[in-house]
């Protein structure tokens, strides 16, 4: 809050702020696209409520399960294993109203996206943090997790490629989240907005793809990151047919639907779009080229997490997370996000994100090697 206190002061002096703190792309959505959108919007039946309300658009659901068959080999039922969502923060959110009761105990990741928390709290849970570490490839230890805690615990929490740190999962760990799922009747909810941002190589994962994981639990993904779409408010839930109608359930109560226009727009998305994931992917592995350039110059190299338009970075040795945050800022009037704004196990870290135009990410870049370069 003080920071952004400061950035809205210095906003106001006129000084030129750079912020690298958000992950929203800026790129525009390819334009095949909005054409869809303007051309079913056109329709009066689509002034209406939206079809199948809660659930979304059969044919979307159909479309979302084309997506995973085709990406992933996973097959799903878009009857009753797929269901369409105004963004997949109101699938984690969802999430914790139909499946925990006030007490129960919550498995989330430190760091971790924040909402995970704020909607544990908001659902009366109680949430317990698995430490993700370096030294682990920021992966958690079930078996550190005291036997009385996963006693209690009903769900879980987690998100690869990771936000912030932007490691990415692997077969052999989904097998061991589904027998830790099992062993305790925990329901897993699998949050994969980053799943097409990978870089060098990096395999391309579904937690459905595990043997048993929809016995245990459902994914979360959005069209957001992959087609640019993160104003445009439509994912996706996908997996356990109970999970499933029980967020579904919550929806029906809480909402009603999404457009229509949007839903046909996404189904274009999914079906003919997939070359401007690459382009994109393209434009991001170009600028995290960049900063780790940038940053190798001022003594800063590390060797980075595979997933993500983040860069989890180390601070220089004798800083803590915020000190590190608040220097560049007052010196460089670049903004960046500090690792514990995403719990404790953050701290020694920021997170940069690589969704700015090129010509204000050089310019950030410049900044801070001119700073830190004479240190």
């Amino acid at each position: 809050m003080e920071l952004r206190k400061k950035i809205a002061k210095a906003k106001a002096e006129g000084v030129d702020v750079v912020s690298l703190a958000i992950g929203d792309p800026v790129e525009p959505t390819p334009g095949a696209i909005i054409d869809e959108l303007c051309f079913r919007a056109r329709d009066p039946e689509n002034h209406r409520y939206p079809t199948d309300e809660e659930k979304g658009m059969f044919a979307f659901r159909q479309e979302v399960a084309r997506w995973y068959h085709d990406r992933y080999g996973v097959s799903l039922d878009p009857a009753d294993e797929v269901l369409g969502l105004i963004g997949s923060k109101e699938g984690c959110h969802h999430f914790v109203l139909a499946r925990v009761n006030p007490g129960d105990v919550v498995l989330m990741t430190d760091p971790g996206y924040p909402a995970y928390r704020s909607s544990i709290l908001m659902g009366g849970g109680i949430p317990y943090n698995m430490p993700m570490l370096a030294g682990n490839d920021y992966l958690p230890i079930f078996e550190d997790i005291p036997s009385d805690v996963a006693a209690k615990a009903t769900a879980m929490f987690l998100n690869y490629p990771n936000n912030p740190t932007g490691a990415c999962a692997t077969r052999a760990f989904f097998d061991r989240v589904v027998a830790f799922a099992n062993a305790h009747d925990i329901a897993v909810c699998y949050d994969n907005p980053y799943s097409e941002i990978l870089f060098d190589g990096q395999e391309r994962l579904s937690f459905l793809m595990a043997p048993g994981a929809k016995d245990v639990g459902v994914e979360l993904n959005s069209l957001s990151k992959p087609y640019n779409m993160t104003g445009w408010r439509i994912g996706m839930a996908a997996g356990n047919p109970d999970l499933i109608a029980a967020i579904s359930k919550v929806k029906e109560n809480t909402d009603s639907g999404i457009f229509n226009p949007i839903q046909h727009a996404a189904i274009h998305a999914l079906r003919h779009e997939t070359e401007a994931i690459g382009n994109m992917l393209g434009i991001y592995a170009r600028r995290r080229g960049r900063v780790l350039e940038a940053l190798k110059r001022i003594g800063i190299n590390f060797d980075p997490p595979k997933g993500t338009f983040y860069l989890w970075v180390p601070v220089p040795a004798g800083m803590t997370s915020l000190a590190f945050t608040n220097r560049l800022f007052e010196k460089t009037a670049v903004v960046v996000a500090a690792g514990t704004a995403y719990g404790q196990y953050g701290e020694g870290y920021i997170r940069i994100s690589l969704t700015v135009p090129d010509n204000r990410l050089e310019e950030a870049m410049a900044r801070i090697e001119k700073e830190f370069g004479k240190s």
